[in-house]
């Protein structure tokens, strides 16, 4: 009988894992989740030297993470809201340890093209899905507050995951190894904390041959109206994300001759860091205020980077990278807030879902597109392209905004 109690206990404990605690726990999750994205990006320099493969096929690479990204999103983006949000957070994890495993014993491109893939796919399941749980853990009528916690949660682990293999690249040994070692004993360790947070899904289904996994972006057809402006203005905040990635490391590289590891990873720290600091002070706006802001602030964004880049001037590239966190954040943070309010509670991981894909999309577009155009023009021909189309969006997202 004392047995039967404990048992019971102890099941309850670990099963109720409640409060602070919980959010603490999936916002970790969801920065460590973001962490593996950027934890390649100053390693891409020596994999290039190691495997010697062109800058197109860098740009091939980063377009299967994205395909990992979306093939999660549209397959699995409803997975949670019928399995439930633990079970589908834990494969998140495990899939993302898997691909750190692959980064660990890489001895070749292809294992490259394999790892990132994979942490597409971790990332595409576990977005939508801890974004869902962190909304209602918080609880509905705190929606602020979780958009919030999950998107500067979203910047600090995308800024560390950088930093980290940064630092470890240009000061330890194993540059190729070590920061996937450390990386994956935080992602054992996010497993342990995340299987004590309490399920918030009702009645999640007991097979997963009951859940549908066929293609499909679902939006509820009362809210799709509703759903255009966050989508853009996400679209718009990430794709501005993306511009600057793909501009600051041919910066670093070729016009300002910086080669130390530490100092790519920190200028990306940067970026998360306003991105996350801007989150933070500017709570008391509304979402759609934020929304408008980060549009407005799109514009000078992608005129100091392309100024950077013509000058080849790290003041310039410095001053960039905060302007372009602070409109990043506010777009980001405001779209997120509107999506959380107007998705239906029993749809919310798919509606979040198809949300990420905008977000995805828009974050992908520039890296791709300025690493093929470079190849086949210029650098510099890549930027200005990119800068046009970039503004044109930004103009549209603000005119849809104001609607």
């Amino acid at each position: 009988m004392v047995v039967s109690d404990f048992s019971n206990l102890l099941r309850t404990r670990v099963l109720d894992y409640r409060g602070g605690a919980a959010v603490s726990s999936v916002a970790v999750m969801i920065g460590l989740l973001f962490a593996g994205s950027t934890l390649l990006t100053p390693l891409y320099v020596i994999y290039k030297d190691r495997f010697g493969f062109s800058q197109v096929t860098l740009t091939l690479i980063y377009a299967i993470y994205v395909a990992g990204n979306l093939a999660a999103l549209l397959l699995f983006g409803r997975v949670s809201d019928k399995l439930g949000r633990r079970w589908a957070a834990l494969a998140a994890v495990l899939i993302a340890i898997s691909s750190t495993i692959v980064f660990l014993f890489a001895g070749s491109t292809s294992a490259l093209f394999v790892g990132r893939f994979l942490s597409g796919l971790a990332l595409g399941i576990g977005s939508g899905t801890t974004t869902a749980w962190l909304a209602e853990l918080v609880a509905r009528e705190a929606s602020a507050r979780s958009a919030i916690i999950a998107t500067s949660s979203n910047f600090v682990g995308l800024g560390i995951g950088s930093l980290l293999s940064g630092l470890l690249a240009q000061y330890l040994p194993w540059p190729l190894q070590l920061s996937f070692i450390v990386y994956l004993t935080a992602l054992s360790l996010v497993a342990l904390g995340t299987w004590r947070v309490r399920e918030t899904v009702p009645d999640p289904v007991r097979s997963i041959g009951q859940i549908p996994l066929r293609p499909q972006l679902s939006v509820p057809a009362d809210i799709r109206s509703q759903f255009v402006a966050p989508a853009t203005a996400g679209f718009g905040a990430m794709a501005l994300v993306g511009f600057y990635a793909a501009i600051a490391p041919t910066l670093l590289a070729q016009r300002l001759h910086v080669t130390n590891h530490a100092v790519a990873g920190g200028l990306f720290f940067e970026l998360a860091t306003v991105v996350a600091g801007t989150i933070l002070l500017t709570q008391s706006l509304s979402s759609r205020l934020a929304m408008r802001w980060g549009a407005a602030l799109m514009l000078p964004s992608i005129f100091l980077v392309v100024a950077a880049e013509i000058f080849g001037s790290m003041t310039l590239l410095l001053v960039a990278t905060a302007v372009c966190g602070g409109a990043a954040a506010l777009g980001y943070r405001g779209s997120m807030q509107v999506v959380n309010d107007i998705a239906p509670l029993n749809r919310r991981a798919a509606v979040m879902s198809s949300y990420f894909v905008c977000v995805f999309c828009g974050n992908a577009l520039p890296v791709i597109g300025i690493g093929v155009i470079s190849t086949l023009s210029s650098s510099l021909t890549a930027t200005l392209a990119f800068a046009a189309m970039v503004s044109l969006f930004a103009l549209v997202a603000l005119r849809l905004e104001g609607k």
